[in-house]
């Protein structure tokens, strides 16, 4: 009885190491290549090898063909921050958007929030959706369309293609350590040893559970985009009013002022060397030579009344 329950527990602790501590190796002898499950990349076979013979270590395996590839799972997600006229309208029009690519809201958040002296309020909201990863520009632009100004907006990428390739090689582990299970608890003879391979089984399982679990939220992830838009009501956004007065107000028509008194110097400039100066020269001239002519005939008969 002691032989067969050391055994079996020998047996059931070297599958369970097997499922759970060799999944790096396993990714060294894993064939791996893209196909395509709902619209995800998943594993496919590697090229058949052409086996080549050896006289010295006999017959060996060479792939031939292109090398093998492994396309890219990426998660891409956006967030935004928008001045709009009515954030509820906005959450609406975003909402059916979402829902017309193929996507759906992930959750949608409405408050009322005080802005200015304190005494004003006014509604502003987040939304977070998901649309398909391959429309994601197409409704950043849709959703930035409906907005006053854009504030923010940022967009992130994450390669989780190394996790993914990892969970499916623990998966492959884990369902042939069940298999293996199963054909022990078979096998056994013994109420203890049938119970010691259950409770192994039902531990294998679990893990098999929250390794497709992982996998199903990295290819939902990789499949649909989420975005997060937060809301700011255009009345919030507006600069602050202090009893009526509003200091950008009063140095926008200072500025004014001054490019107009910098526009009447300049036009009263022009006016003078294009208009002004000709006309003096063509005018006083002729003046200052008559003044000067009259000057002279004065001094020269004051001289001449002095002389006698």
């Amino acid at each position: 009885m002691k032989r067969r329950i050391t055994f079996v527990s020998l047996a059931v602790a070297a599958l369970l190491l097997g499922a759970c501590g060799a999944a790096s190796r396993s990714l060294q002898s894993a064939d791996i290549m893209p196909s395509e499950m709902g619209g995800v990349a998943l594993n496919a076979p590697m090229p058949e090898a052409a086996v080549e013979s050896d006289s010295s270590n006999g017959s060996r395996a060479v792939y031939s063909g292109e090398p093998v590839s492994q396309d890219r799972l990426v998660i891409r997600n956006a967030n935004l921050t928008l001045v709009v006229t009515d954030p509820t309208a906005s959450v609406e029009a975003i909402t059916k958007m979402a829902e017309d690519m193929g996507g759906f809201v992930v959750s949608s958040y409405l408050y009322e929030t005080a802005y200015g002296t304190g005494d004003l309020t006014t509604t502003q909201g987040t939304i977070t959706v998901r649309v398909p990863a391959d429309q994601l520009d197409m409704a950043l632009d849709s959703i930035k369309a409906g907005a006053i100004e854009v504030r923010s907006e940022n967009i992130s990428g994450e390669d989780v293609t190394q996790q993914y390739v990892d969970l499916e090689s623990r998966l492959r582990n884990l369902e042939a350590a069940e298999e293996q299970l199963q054909e022990i608890m078979g096998s056994a003879t013994t109420t203890e040893d049938v119970m010691m391979v259950y409770n192994q089984l039902v531990q294998v399982r679990g893990e098999i559970e929250s390794v497709k679990g992982q996998m199903q939220y990295f290819e939902q992830s990789a499949r649909l985009s989420a975005i997060t838009i937060e809301l700011i009501p255009d009345a919030a956004a507006q600069p602050l009013q202090i009893a009526g007065w509003r200091p950008e107000g009063t140095a926008k028509a200072a500025v004014e002022a001054l490019i107009q008194a910098l526009q009447f110097i300049a036009e009263a400039g022009i006016w003078a060397v294009i208009c002004v100066l000709p006309i003096g020269l063509i005018l006083g001239v002729p003046a200052y030579f008559i003044i000067r002519a009259i000057r002279r005939r004065r001094k020269a008969a004051k001289a001449k009344a002095a002389a006698e």
